[in-house]
């Protein structure tokens, strides 16, 4: 293939297998006249694997603000630069994007390298509807800021992707039960490509318990189902019935706030201020 000088190449490459790789991404490595790498020691593997000796720079989140004006200037004076990250497309999840958005906003030539993705390679696997879906990347590390990014998307009806890292994986589907509900259907894709490729699929409560007894290993995609769309909405006095129904059978207000947001598609937060105001009676209990 012809590389064309001065233009930024986005070149997707293996997320674990690499025999992944395209023709079209090795021939793209081997011409261009630098490789710029989220981890040059990582990307050194790939290019030894496929006797690839194209000189490499490192370019990842801790250098992109210094870096990015440097690719910039060898851009411009006619060097051909190949984009890669550890796994995947560049530009998901990862610094590419601020190297991408310069190069555009200077008139520079972006040429995509398309790959393998972590993303389309969960959700083709899932069973989960794969028409319309939203991806949302790292959700925020915080259990507060996670939960309210999750109270935000609990009413969204398309298929959800998340990526999330072994060590906070229970935590996370923690908040899931806690704000999308024990019930929705989740799919965890576990080292995909790789030799211990693992699809778990059941509800987020049989996931909360599953990864209770087994210690998360290797990085995860999480597809997640959305709200079913025949989830009613209530209005405030339907909201006071419904509660006052739940309170009756010895249930807090806060545990009543939760079941009720999800049978529903009300945010758990506006039902539990509206449960603040019911006045008790005798048949209702107190919050724990």
């Amino acid at each position: 293939m012809e590389i064309k000088p001065g233009t930024l190449y986005v070149v997707g490459t293996p997320i674990g297998n690499l025999e992944d790789i395209t023709f079209r991404a090795i021939q793209t490595l081997q011409n261009v006249d630098l490789i710029a790498a989220e981890d040059t020691r990582h990307t050194g593997k790939l290019l030894q694997h496929f006797q690839i000796k194209t000189p490499q720079i490192s370019y990842h989140e801790h250098n992109s603000s210094s870096r990015v004006p440097e690719l910039l200037e060898k851009l411009t004076a006619g060097n051909a630069i190949a984009l890669v990250s550890d796994a995947g497309m560049p530009g998901i999840s990862d610094p590419g994007y601020e190297l991408i958005k310069a190069c555009i906003d200077a008139g520079i030539s972006v040429v995509p390298i398309p790959g393998v993705s972590a993303v389309i390679t969960a959700l083709s696997a899932s069973g989960l509807p794969t028409d319309k879906f939203v991806f949302e990347g790292f959700l925020p590390p915080k259990t507060h800021q996670r939960r309210e990014q999750l109270e935000i998307l609990k009413i969204e009806t398309r298929t959800l992707i998340f990526y999330e890292s072994p060590h906070r994986l229970r935590a996370t589907l923690q908040d899931f039960a806690e704000v999308l509900g024990m019930e929705r259907k989740i799919v965890l894709g576990r080292e995909l490509t790789k030799f211990y490729e693992q699809f778990w699929r059941g509800s987020i409560g049989d996931a909360c318990k599953y990864y209770q007894e087994k210690e998360p290993q290797g990085e995860f995609t999480l597809v997640v189902a959305g709200l079913e769309a025949n989830k009613p909405q209530l209005s405030d006095e339907e909201i006071v019935v419904e509660l006052k129904k739940i309170m009756s059978q010895k249930v807090s207000r806060s545990q009543a706030s939760r079941q009720l947001a999800n049978l529903t598609s009300i945010n758990r937060r506006h039902i539990y201020q509206i449960a603040l105001a019911i006045e008790l009676t005798d048949a209702d209990t107190e919050d724990d």
